[in-house]
């Protein structure tokens, strides 16, 4: 039985697409159910709709060729503080020592504009997780599913035709196509990363 309803993987599409309205050069969202149980202390662990908007000041960083964090990541600089002003998210006076500015959270102005968007996620979340409780209750999902990890273990390299690359678990792509915002097509793991994984 999937863990993935398909309605929280629309309405993660359809809160992407509500908050590219407001910020016309955010990327597309390439594969919304990675978002899903991906746990991560820099960027925060739980699904919500702060936890998406923080996702899409990184999308539009890279948009812009904007270095926003360092050390693997986990800081996240003044720059992602202002592209994070810039989406309506709000930070505290000082940085975290270890993940600089990663916890924002929604200023007035953007919740009130996105409250709609809000409500929509939190529903879909609230189903999505009595469905995800109801499934593990009565069968085995791995070690990674009991530690909060993205639902498989090892990234590996997946591609598509045009030369463009991501880092995704095997077990993610199986359950849908992620298709490359470049060429369309969906990004496939080489034969040979198949055989060494």
């Amino acid at each position: 039985m999937s863990t993935t309803p398909p309605v929280l993987a629309a309405e993660l599409a359809q809160a992407w697409a509500d908050i590219q309205r407001y910020h016309p050069e955010l990327p597309d969202l390439a594969a919304p159910e990675s978002l899903i149980g991906e746990s991560s202390s820099a960027c925060g662990a739980e699904l919500s709709f702060e936890r998406l908007l923080h996702e899409a000041v990184h999308g539009i960083a890279a948009a812009r060729g904007v270095r926003d964090t360092s050390r693997a990541g986990r800081y996240h600089n003044r720059r992602f503080l202002a592209i994070a002003e810039e989406l309506g998210l709000d930070h505290a006076e000082e940085p975290h020592p270890s993940s600089g500015f990663s916890l924002v959270s929604l200023n007035p102005e953007a919740k009130r504009r996105y409250r709609p968007t809000t409500e929509r996620l939190q529903r879909a979340l609230k189903a999505h997780t009595v469905a995800t409780a109801a499934d593990t209750k009565r069968s085995f999902r791995g070690p990674a599913a009991r530690h909060g990890s993205s639902g498989g273990g090892v990234r590996v390299k997946a591609v598509c035709d045009c030369g463009r690359n991501v880092r995704v678990v095997p077990s993610v792509l199986a359950q849908a196509p992620i298709v490359c915002g470049g060429c369309g097509k969906p990004f496939r793991i080489p034969e040979a990363a198949v055989a060494v994984g």
